[in-house]
């Protein structure tokens, strides 16, 4: 039986082992394109390090632990959007009718997306993600435990997973905008900016959007909070932390849902 899963995958797995070595292929090209998502995320982190020039404190938070807010939400979102950010790609196919080539194949239409392209260069911004999240976990007086481990094994696999599904939520919901790419990235790219800031200052609505309804501040904010012993804001339960693979199933929902329904709406591209 697990050869027969192993062998439904490979077709997967061959399509984007020859995405990576298309991309490698040209090493300029490519050490370039590594070289500018790099400092797309030094220049994201450098906007949190000068805010707090300004303030000691933002939310109740010093930038020791704002940084391990941003290290663990833009590590999760730079791996999401390696394997999943292809999915802008959508309005393009439904525009140029290439969607329809999709359906002559076996293979599900979704799966099929999400292997189209493999974003390598998306590696370099993971890694200032993953610098700001070990800095931030080293400089903190955090009592480690079990638990402790646990927990942050927990918010990076549940973070990366919630941003993943914000992108299948895009991508269905382009299936009745298909012009409207910029809607969606509000939600998508807006949260990941969200998601890195401090989310005790959020606003009671901004709560209800990118706090449940797109479950962005259980991506790094809650667990981090349980992790540092920081109780903010007061009104939120201490343990919410550890929702953070509930607000993952919740954001799939949401996305296969979406997807489904979009699905459903596609008459093709008319050509």
């Amino acid at each position: 039986m697990a050869e027969s899963a192993l062998s439904r995958l490979r077709p997967y797995r061959e399509v984007l082992a020859s995405r990576a070595r298309s991309q490698t292929s040209y090493r300029a090209s490519f050490v370039l394109d590594l070289v500018s998502s790099l400092l797309i995320g030094v220049v994201e982190l450098a906007e949190v390090s000068i805010l707090f020039h300004n303030v000691v404190r933002l939310g109740g938070l010093e930038f020791s632990q704002i940084l391990l807010v941003f290290g663990l939400a833009d590590l999760c979102f730079s791996l999401a959007d390696m394997t999943f950010g292809h999915c802008d790609n959508l309005p393009a196919y439904l525009r140029a009718g290439t969607l329809d080539v999709f359906y002559l194949r076996p293979q599900p239409l979704l799966m099929q997306l999400v292997t189209s392209d493999l974003s390598l260069r998306r590696l370099a911004r993971a890694l200032v993600g993953l610098v700001a999240l070990v800095v931030g976990l080293t400089i903190n007086d955090i009592a480690w435990s079990v638990p402790h481990a646990v927990l942050l094994g927990l918010a990076i696999v549940s973070g990366y997973a919630t941003f993943a599904a914000m992108f299948v939520w895009a991508g269905g919901a382009q299936f009745f905008l298909v012009e409207g790419a910029e809607t969606t990235n509000a939600f998508v790219y807006g949260g990941r900016y969200a998601a890195t800031q401090a989310a005790s200052v959020w606003t009671r609505p901004l709560w209800v959007v990118f706090g449940f309804f797109f479950p962005m501040a259980f991506t790094a904010f809650l667990p981090a909070m349980w992790l540092l012993g920081v109780h903010e804001p007061d009104w939120l339960p201490h343990w919410l932390g550890w929702c953070a693979p509930v607000a993952a199933v919740w954001a799939w929902a949401l996305a296969l849902l979406s997807w489904r329904w979009g699905v459903r709406h596609y008459q093709g591209g008319g050509g």
